[in-house]
């Protein structure tokens, strides 16, 4: 069962610390892509180095994230998080001062082994500072300051380079990571799992997979999709990843129970997010192309414009928390796939090579209702749908999934990109950056029938109490 101590600052210092947190690991997602000029002029490196700046942080991050959580769940979430936020700003600091490309590439894959360390814990500490019939809002909450930072990541980037320099994409995590470090300590309660031992052959399992398919899909496009190392990637990473599925089924203390499939709930909701982060990662990949590269904006003036679509969240993801404690997380969050699917579409319409920006406005703002409608209810699904004594990896599942579909989202829509047109010309963007959003927007409206398939609140709360009960009883027969 789940032990926690008392609560030493409650949900409100919870929400605010698990909150900035969260942004911090988010924005290094996307926050690199448009200094990557500045960082060559500065330090060199060819574009497969600057590439590997973007990767290296993905790749640690998403591999690391399962292993993070039951970390946590073994050590203390707590503490386990303070180490993350640790690793992560010393790391950032680091970037800040790399004096080559390659110091560069190395700090980045330790600050995103620190981000998956820190972001699974986020969820898991918020939930057990706030009282169940407040959650639906503190995830809205956490939902939108996290979205705002997938989304913005390009903006906050481009802006800091261009007035500053590049080295302050990193210097911001620095004084943030310093504020949180002690509030961390003062304010926020320890809690455990269930105390079972780690579980290395998963862990080895889990993390070799994760590596291999991220690795594929992050490289497939520079490299090329039938390149030695891209498909030993791929195929390896597959193989392991099923290795780790067996595994699971019949290990005594499993990293990732595979029992937690069974229910409709956690399999809707994984599969929805995955679907979710593909389309959206991959679209705004494009759409901060074409804004600056196609309309001539400045990073700054394309952050701005997006801004229906990136600060929606900050607005709607509260309310879509409340809605979701009253009416349930289901249809929130398929309302919320189903508008971001339109917006993506009626973006792929409107989109030419001198498109005004009155006529994509509709589409930015249509996206971003959606997003702000899945980011709150999504997290409460997950984290409602196991036990308290599960939730740090039922919410590292979640992650990865996530980091593997933003992952598979660029390499996927920037194939089709790179099939149908190209940037020689502003026409050739569009041409190839339709097709692409047409793509992203289908798989987004699939993500919409899996969260459609997801019981209803009455029945996800009895599956998640007879999953409460079934640990009992077996020790009980035992």
């Amino acid at each position: 069962m789940s032990q926690q101590t008392a609560r030493r600052g409650g949900a409100a210092w919870a929400l605010v610390i698990t909150s900035v947190a969260g942004f911090m690991a988010a924005l290094d997602n996307l926050v690199v892509t448009t200094a990557l000029p500045s960082i060559r002029e500065d330090l060199g490196g060819g574009l497969h180095d600057l590439e590997w700046t973007v990767s290296a942080y993905t790749l640690t991050f998403a591999v690391l994230l399962m292993f993070g959580a039951a970390l946590g769940d073994r050590f203390g979430r707590r503490r386990l998080f303070i180490v993350g936020l640790t690793v992560f700003t010393g790391a950032s600091a680091a970037a800040a001062m790399a004096p080559g490309i390659d110091s560069l590439i190395a700090a980045r894959a330790v600050q995103g082994a620190g981000a998956a360390v820190m972001m699974p814990l986020t969820l898991t500490l918020l939930t057990a500072a706030v009282p169940v019939a407040k959650r639906g809002m503190a995830y809205g909450i956490w939902g939108a300051v996290n979205g705002l930072a997938v989304a913005s990541g390009p903006l906050v980037g481009g802006t800091l380079t261009e007035h500053i320099s590049w080295q302050w994409i990193f210097w911001l995590n620095v004084p943030l990571g310093l504020a949180l470090l002690p509030l961390a300590r003062l304010r926020l309660a320890e809690s455990h799992g269930t105390g079972a031992p780690l579980d290395v052959p998963g862990t080895l399992l889990a993390s070799g997979g994760l590596f291999g398919i991220v690795y594929g899909l992050v490289r497939g496009p520079a490299d090329g999709w039938t390149s030695a190392l891209v498909l030993t990637g791929l195929f390896v990473g597959g193989a392991l990843l099923v290795g780790f599925i067996l595994y699971s089924t019949r290990a005594k203390n499993p990293m990732l129970p595979m029992r937690l499939f069974r229910s409709r709930a956690f399999s809707g909701i994984n599969a929805a997010s995955l679907l979710m982060f593909l389309g959206m990662f991959g679209s705004i990949f494009l759409l901060s192309q074409y804004m600056q590269g196609v309309l001539g904006y400045s990073p700054t003036e394309a952050g701005l414009r997006m801004l229906p679509w990136t600060g929606m969240p900050m607005l709607v993801a509260p309310i879509a928390g409340i809605l979701a404690d009253r009416i349930g997380g289901r249809p929130v969050v398929a309302a919320g796939l189903f508008l971001q699917a339109v917006g993506l579409g009626y973006m792929a319409v409107v989109a030419t090579a001198d498109a005004s920006y009155v006529s994509q406005l509709p589409a930015l703002i249509v996206s971003g209702v959606g997003m702000a409608l899945f980011f709150a209810p999504a997290s409460h699904l997950v984290m409602s749908s196991v036990r308290p004594s599960e939730q740090g990896i039922a919410s590292g599942a979640n992650n990865a999934l996530r980091e593997v579909g933003g992952a598979l989202g660029i390499a996927v829509m920037g194939s089709i990109f790179a099939a149908q047109g190209g940037y020689e010309t502003g026409q050739t963007f569009v041409d190839g950056m339709r097709p692409a959003l047409v793509t992203g927007s289908a798989v987004v409206a699939l993500a919409g029938i899996a969260a459609l398939l997801i019981p209803t609140r009455r029945r996800t709360e009895r599956q998640a109490q007879s999953a409460e009960a079934a640990p009992v009883l077996e020790t009980a027969a035992h």
